[in-house]
């Protein structure tokens, strides 16, 4: 969250280089998101970010510039490096329309899919840092076993962590060093700039790096699995992955060898965060929640695949 400096002196920023981008702004100005590990306002055209106060500044920087460098897959920034603003480090971008949740049919699955297989296949335009994706599901893990060690979810999250090999908990080096990862893949992460109608560009380089290409599948294969992505959804993301030539899981046959052990990391750190927001709200677990919980359940009674990574 921020504090009482941070967000007037993010919207001032914002603003600055709106008008410094349209003389004739329209100026209409907003927060879009306000989390411990993001804080993001809007002024008309111009969005600025203050990252994780955590977040390192050089591998934060490598990321930036990577996203430069990488037209129509990647949102370009508005400047070339973060800069400091009450102790965080602050991105700008161009403002791009979201997906809509309200319209769940017209979800962009195909354009997500291409995005990824272009990224995927694009070779590193700079020096990255490695996918953050691992590293992220142990944290919200970790913050599980603190928060909630006595509900009864948090046992059968735990195992099917403790289940997954040790690159999928972030314990030990993702052997691809080579593919250009996102980390964190999920509609969220979709705009179209020009707005309303531009193309679809993937955002957030938070997480951005070398890795295993099938953790940025992992997501929707995950609820596929666990029964919240409808099939036809899921396999329109997949048919135009393979049709893109996507090197996360082979052009035909059965995808899951490949997609089975980042599928179940992202199924665990999904659970752990849902619990651990379940317990902080003093609330019993949700439809969705328990299907999580539940599929962590069955995981353990299966061997993950041969990890992928």
């Amino acid at each position: 969250m921020t504090t009482d400096a941070l967000l007037p002196a993010l919207e001032a920023r914002a603003r600055a280089t709106a008008h410094a981008r349209t003389p004739a702004c329209p100026c209409g100005a907003g927060t879009l998101a306000d989390r411990p590990d993001a804080t993001v306002v809007r002024h008309a055209g111009t969005v600025a970010k203050a990252h994780a106060a955590d977040a390192d500044p050089a591998e934060l920087s490598l990321r930036v510039t990577a996203a430069a460098r990488l037209p129509g897959v990647l949102l370009p920034p508005l400047a070339p490096a973060p800069v400091v603003l009450h102790g965080r480090l602050v991105t700008q971008w161009p403002y791009g329309a979201p997906v809509d949740p309200a319209d769940p049919d017209a979800a962009p699955w195909e354009a997500a899919a291409t995005l990824l297989a272009r990224l995927h296949r694009t070779p590193p335009p700079t020096a990255v840092p490695p996918m953050r994706g691992p590293a992220k599901a142990a944290l919200a893990v970790n913050r599980l076993r603190d928060t909630a060690p006595g509900h009864p979810a948090t046992a059968p999250v735990l195992a099917a962590w403790a289940a997954l090999p040790a690159w999928a908990r972030g314990e030990a080096p993702m052997a691809d060093t080579a593919t250009l990862c996102h980390g964190d893949l999920h509609l969220g992460q979709l705009i179209r700039h020009p707005a309303p109608e531009g193309p679809w560009l993937l955002i957030d380089v938070d997480d951005l790096g070398t890795g295993v290409p099938a953790w940025d599948l992992a997501r929707p294969a995950a609820w596929y699995a666990c029964g919240l992505l409808p099939p036809d959804a899921w396999h329109r993301f997949l048919t135009a992955y393979r049709a893109r030539g996507g090197p996360a899981v082979p052009a035909d046959g059965d995808p899951w060898p490949a997609l089975d052990v980042p599928a179940r990391a992202l199924t665990a750190q999904t659970a752990a965060r849902a619990v651990t927001k379940a317990v902080l709200a003093d609330r019993a677990l949700d439809e969705v929640e328990r299907s999580l919980v539940d599929a962590c359940a069955r995981m353990t009674s299966v061997r993950p695949a041969a990890p992928a990574g």
